[in-house]
């Protein structure tokens, strides 16, 4: 056999493959089968000792990054510029709002004036379960000390000697609101009279909470309150009313009105405290401020009025009133009552109102136009919405003879409503027949202020005086008529148990155990007498002038509901 020469095997064997660039295999795509490159997979190549550094801050992400600071910047801007606009909007139409709800005099400064509005509208607000009277007496306070200070509100007061100013020199704005914040300030301190201020904490508790000597049993806390003051650390929350009080009856440029509302108020606080003597010659004293003619139509002894040829004033009427509740209430219940029906019998002859007279003559460029959206109408919303509004003229001075309308009506069926209790409880284990005199007074008070509730909700009368009026006077004569008819129906439950437990008694002596094995067929005829029977009536009519009482808002009519639900 023959074999190959060694020098082809040689030649074989010295061959090798060409050198070509390894080509990595991706297995996403086909790639060309000729490559002869070995596949590099990540879980197969072998890791490099030094690894290699990208460059993550570029110049695009820099400017991506400079672009998105930029847009926070601009939109937490916007966010706060849109929260800020909306809550000074917010603000300003509640001042607006107020500035038309509580008037305030044009003449004081913003500051003044803001503090006033805040300060009246504390005690009226609905969104809080009380009256916050600290806040109120703070800002209204605040608003008198500002009207004092001559290098604010007061340039030109003069102090008189009795510790009043002199206010003669101010605009009639000026002394009404000054007089209106000194009344403020009264109310607040009648009602932080029993209250404690804690120095330490400027904390406001009640002074039966305080621990100290004065008060050995002091009031438990209730939960979730701070901590009892000490006595040591409390202060008066408030000054005293007689502060305030005193301050209107000494200033000059007040009216005789303005003093004798003040006069009445005192004098009622002061019956309040028990000070009946004070009380006593602070009524006088309004009785001087009311009585304007000489001689007066009241006697001065006995003030019932006599003269009723002259119609009395509005100013006396109201204090003859104050001074009849004021007797009543120290037990001189025979000197209160002739004061009360003369004074009723001087309302009633009171001239009716007269009626307004329609102009025979009507321009037709005024003539009101029934679409609000004409061009008057807008124009006018516009310029009421822009111009502020005007301080509201003076009130009535009460110098003259009132007139017989819905107002002094309520005032007649008050009253009805004092007579009908002085009679009712001067006839206390008396007869029956004066009681029922009592109970009809307050049953006529209930009737005369409920109808003329009702007249003036279907009239769209918009006084809030008179009706205010009303309703407190059907409430109290409500509440009334509730306590009369409840006791006279208690009393005669008590007589029918009585009747009734001497008729058994009797019965059973009579005939023996067999009669009340078959009970008493007339027992539960009667459940009830005439005054259980009218306590029902009672609470029915509580429950059917619940409606009128809680009068529910009007719908607003124009373009202003579409943002009412």
């Amino acid at each position: 056999m023959m074999q190959p020469p060694p020098t082809l095997f040689r030649r074989l064997l010295t061959l090798r493959a060409p050198k070509f660039p390894p080509i990595t295999r991706r297995f996403t795509r086909n790639t060309n089968l000729t490559s002869r490159g070995r596949p590099q997979i990540p879980f197969l190549s072998v890791p490099l000792a030094r690894n290699h550094q990208f460059r993550y801050l570029t110049t695009e992400r820099k400017r991506w990054l400079a672009y998105e600071v930029f847009l926070g910047f601009k939109y937490t801007l916007y966010i706060w510029a849109i929260a800020g606009f909306s809550i000074a909007g917010y603000w300003s139409i509640q001042q607006e709002w107020l500035e038309r709800k509580y008037p305030t005099p044009h003449d004081w400064g913003f500051m003044t004036r803001l503090h006033f509005r805040l300060a009246k509208w504390a005690p009226d607000r609905t969104d809080l379960p009380e009256p916050d009277w600290v806040l109120t007496g703070n800002y209204a306070k605040n608003v008198v000390e500002r009207l004092e200070d001559e290098k604010v509100e007061g340039a030109g007061l003069v102090k008189t000697e009795d510790g009043g100013y002199d206010v003669t020199s101010k605009s009639e704005p000026w002394r009404r609101g000054y007089y209106e914040a000194l009344m403020l300030c009264a109310k607040t301190a009648e009602q932080l009279d029993d209250q404690v201020v804690d120095t330490t904490r400027h904390l406001v508790f009640p002074a039966n909470q305080v621990i100290g000597p004065s008060n050995p049993n002091p009031k438990p806390i209730s939960p979730g309150s701070p901590s009892a003051p000490r006595e040591e650390d409390c202060d008066r929350a408030f000054e005293t009313p007689d502060t305030f009080y005193k301050k209107i009856l000494a200033t000059q440029g007040f009216t005789s009105k303005q003093k004798l509302d003040a006069a009445l108020e005192y004098a009622s606080w002061l019956d309040f405290k028990g000070l009946h003597d004070a009380s006593e010659l602070t009524y006088e004293l309004a009785l001087e401020l009311a009585t304007d003619s000489s001689p007066p139509p009241y006697d001065t002894k006995s003030y019932v009025l006599q003269d009723l040829s002259r119609l009395p004033s509005a100013n006396i009427l109201n204090t003859l009133t104050a001074i009849a509740t004021h007797k009543a209430r120290t037990g001189d219940v025979s000197a209160a009552l002739p004061i009360l029906i003369s004074v009723l019998r001087a309302r009633r002859s009171l001239p009716r109102p007269q009626p307004q007279r329609k102009p025979t003559y009507i321009d037709p460029d005024e003539v009101p136009s029934s679409s609000p959206w004409s061009l008057s109408n807008i124009t006018g919303a516009a310029a009421r919405l822009l111009s502020p509004p005007a301080y509201p003229p003076p009130p009535d001075d009460g110098t003259s003879p009132p007139v017989r309308n819905a107002k002094e009506l309520c005032e007649e069926a008050g009253l009805n409503l004092y007579i009908g209790e002085i009679i009712f409880a001067s006839s206390a284990g008396g007869s029956g027949k004066t009681r029922e005199d009592g109970l009809a007074w307050t049953r006529e008070a209930v009737d005369l202020a409920e109808e003329q509730l009702h007249k003036l909700t279907n009239t769209g009368d918009v006084r809030g005086d008179a009706k205010k009026t009303c309703k407190e006077c059907l409430v109290t004569g409500l509440e009334n008529w509730q306590a009369m008819v409840s006791r006279l129906a208690r009393e005669e439950r008590e007589r029918e148990a009585s009747l009734k437990n001497g008729e058994e008694s009797s019965s059973k002596a009579s005939t023996g155990w067999l009669a009340g094995l078959w009970g008493d067929g007339n027992a539960g005829a009667a459940a009830g007498g005439r005054w259980t029977a009218e306590e029902n009536v009672v609470k029915e009519r509580t429950k059917r002038v619940q409606d009128l009482l809680e009068e529910p808002e009007a719908p607003k009519a124009g373009f202003a509901s579409f943002f009412s639900a």
